[in-house]
């Protein structure tokens, strides 16, 4: 399948651009390096992260803040992030600042333990967002707005906010919600309508879906471009970043990696026919700073770049995966999690540890709460002892409000169901639905080994932060008591003989540095990482493939840095060339080491 390059030509580029894809496709290097690209050929860019867990600060070499910043070296670019926990603090003092001093001190209490969930800070970070595209005012000094989302749920979460909360503020008419007062939101209510109008105008706003040459990206590239359209987000582009052709017919390995790559194009050929199509090829270096956004899409690229000379270098002390399991079933049940950046293989990684548990003769039950997790799925019914469950939103928020109607519409009258239905209509209550499935899936490491392969760095810490938050919500939901499962989570999550957190990363710099920031976060809330996966290495691959071997060399550096600097003990994958699936692929993939043979 033959496709054009990607190239933003600035006389055919919409004002506003968003970014979205599977976590780990790339969309950050891209809309950097298409913001760099515009602000080279001469206009105002200003480019904005939305994701709670941004990594744009280093992909740009420069410290941001949620104000626009000056990129040095690029002349006309800005940059900020849209930091959510600092965007709830204004929301709050936003709503509760005026009445100090005319409410008493108990009613103010109330209103911010009201405006300390989850769901203050989604609205308060989509405040600022829908006030970028709502309010031409605001960013009336730029050419173009370019918007680096978080990963596919959190971006389909953020889309869909504009018009639940525009449906929300017709229906309400009580006048308070999850939220507080809804007078904070009525103000807001012209730039949430400017917003959706923005959204759906393509003539204004492009949607440019990335992903990698790999089914799954493409799967979940697919999958949000109906869900788009359907909130009314038409004009869409497709861009498959890190395609790879060898010109090395006798490596295994780099025909291998070509092979998965065309097979995965061929089956999508469907999907990426409909609509505009672009490719990005694989880069030999890390996308980083203003040097490697060029790289990633010059056009003059040679086809063949020779490796680095040979450097002594000795491979740091790495463990297979199997080694960390023996570890882990010491205690004969549990909690593991797989924590880490989109797209680093936590589902392939939490996967082959339930399967080598299961084989050990453990009691497994294995979870997810991504909505992208496949791999799992495909081990249903193949091993003795491990059973599976997959977290849904939809379903947990349904069966969630059917329970709080069960349990408090039945002694309310009419007036008063009418107002809980209102209430639990909030695109709050989703996160609260999600969270309390989640500590159901905890508590059964009482009995046996229960392995959580969680969301995406973000959304894993809103699960993790909602923990604070949660008892409020369901005060003010007007039920009394807390499940023991939700009880004793916290305690649960920072007991290191019940809960082991495995920070899954590719030996590459975002990804590292994600997992670092993520474990600072971890250690923050007083919980300490079991240990560190390096996946996907190609180290001692044996490749002839320039390009390979340039990666493979770049490798080195994060490798030690991961050993040295930031765990306490390391475990090591190879790249695989299909992805594997079934048992006895996951088993083989676990007890891995850096001598054994690369599986082609």
């Amino acid at each position: 399948m033959k496709l054009p390059s990607y190239q933003p030509d600035p006389a055919q580029t919409t004002r506003y651009l968003f970014f979205t894809g599977k976590g780990g496709v790339g969309k950050t290097s891209l809309s950097c390096a298409t913001a760099l690209k515009l602000a080279e050929s001469g206009k105002r860019v200003l480019l904005v992260s939305t994701d709670p867990a941004s990594n744009l600060d280093e992909v740009l070499e420069t410290k941001l803040t949620n104000h626009p910043l000056a990129i040095p070296g690029a002349p006309g670019l800005h940059a900020l992030n849209i930091n959510p926990v600092a965007a709830a603090a204004a929301y709050r003092e936003r709503v509760i600042g005026p009445m100090r001093g005319l409410l008493p001190e108990s009613a103010l209490r109330s209103m911010e333990e009201q405006l300390s969930g989850s769901c203050t800070v989604e609205i308060a970070a989509f405040d600022e967002f829908s006030g970028l595209i709502g309010d031409p005012q605001t960013t009336q000094a730029y050419d173009h707005v370019i918007f680096d989302t978080a990963p596919t749920g959190h971006t389909l979460r953020l889309m869909s906010l504009a018009k639940a909360w525009d449906q929300f503020l017709d229906q309400n008419t009580s006048g308070t919600s999850c939220l507080g007062p809804l007078a904070g939101l009525e103000k807001q209510r012209a730039i949430y309508e400017a917003t959706v109008n923005t959204l759906a105008d393509a003539t204004t706003t492009t949607l440019i879906l990335v992903s990698r040459p790999q089914l799954a990206a493409l799967n979940e590239a697919e999958r949000t471009s109906k869900e788009l359209r359907a909130l009314g987000v038409g004009n869409q582009r497709l861009v498959i970043n890190g395609v790879f052709e060898t010109h090395c017919p006798e490596d295994l390995t780099a025909q291998a990696m070509a092979r998965r790559g065309r097979v995965a194009l061929e089956t999508a050929q469907a999907f990426i026919a409909s609509l505009p199509s672009f490719i990005v090829p694989l880069r030999p270096i890390n996308i980083l700073g203003l040097g490697g956004l060029r790289v990633l899409l010059a056009n003059d690229a040679p086809a063949e770049i020779q490796p680095d000379s040979p450097k002594a270098w000795v491979a740091p002390e790495l463990e297979s995966l199997a080694q960390l399991v023996a570890d882990l079933e010491r205690q004969g049940s549990g909690v593991v999690m797989t924590m880490g950046k989109g797209g680093v293989g936590k589902t392939t990684v939490a996967a082959a540890i339930a399967v080598m548990l299961a084989r050990r003769g453990h009691a497994v039950h294995l979870s997810t709460t991504d909505p992208a997790a496949h791999v799992a799925q495909t081990l249903a019914g193949q091993v003795a002892g491990l059973t599976l469950s997959k977290i849904d939103p939809a379903t947990e928020t349904a069966a969630y409000q059917s329970e709080v109607m069960q349990a408090q519409g039945a002694q309310m009258d009419a007036a008063g169901r009418a107002l809980l239905e209102e209430d639990l209509r909030s695109p709050c209550t989703e996160e609260i639905a999600v969270f309390h499935a989640f500590a159901r899936e905890v508590d059964q490491g009482t009995q046996r080994f229960v392995i959580l392969d969680t969301a995406p760095t973000g959304h894993t810490l809103l699960l993790l932060d909602a923990s604070e938050s949660y008892h409020r919500e369901l005060q003010r939901q007007t039920r009394s008591t807390q499940p023991e499962a939700v009880l004793r989570l916290l305690e649960r999550l920072r007991d290191p003989a019940f809960t082991r957190i495995l920070l899954v990363t590719l030996p590459e710099a975002t990804p590292v540095h994600e997992a670092a920031a993520l474990q600072e976060d971890l250690r923050r809330a007083h919980i300490e990482p079991f240990a560190w996966v390096i996946n996907q290495s190609l180290l001692n691959s044996g490749s002839c493939d320039p390009l390979l071997q340039r990666r493979e060399q770049a490798e080195q550096r994060y490798l030690s840095e991961v050993v040295t600097v930031h765990a306490t003990r390391t475990a090591w994958l190879p790249w695989q060339a299909e992805e594997p699936t079934g048992p006895d692929a996951l088993a083989h993939l676990a007890a891995s080491t850096l001598s054994t043979p690369l599986a082609v």
